[in-house]
């Protein structure tokens, strides 16, 4: 139990890590040899939305997890408070999720842009 809310945890920190990283990214013209993307900026928008789909599907599980420990409680008291807490941290890191994606999505939209991929083009480093 305790094993699966740190990885969920982990996976939501890592996610909002990668999104306030990313607008500090400075080699949006490094070419990404060997790959199927042109640049790192791709790579980089990629694995955004990448880690932002799996911790999203982490945390849907988990709730569901929670839900069906519910269901079976049989009216046990501890094991219902299981239930209820994992339903809580579930519904914690979805309001996590949702709120690195909505401050990225501001941030991009205060710098104009439509997604992170033009500002991190748009950066001329030379």
């Amino acid at each position: 139990m305790k094993n699966i809310r740190t990885l969920i945890n982990s996976a939501t920190l890592a996610g909002t890590g990668l999104l306030l990283s990313a607008q500090n990214a400075f080699a949006a013209d490094i070419k990404v040899p060997g790959t199927f993307f042109s640049n790192i900026s791709e790579v980089i928008n990629q694995v955004l939305t990448f880690v932002m789909a799996i911790a999203a599907l982490l945390v849907f599980m988990y709730l569901i997890w929670g839900g069906i420990d519910w269901i079976t409680s049989g009216g046990d008291k501890s094991k219902t408070e299981s239930a209820r807490n994992k339903i809580t941290a579930a519904v914690i890191g979805l309001i996590i999720l949702a709120a690195a994606y909505a401050i990225l999505t501001i941030a991009l939209n205060f710098l104009g842009a439509g997604n992170l991929n033009e500002i991190l083009n748009s950066a001329n480093i030379d």
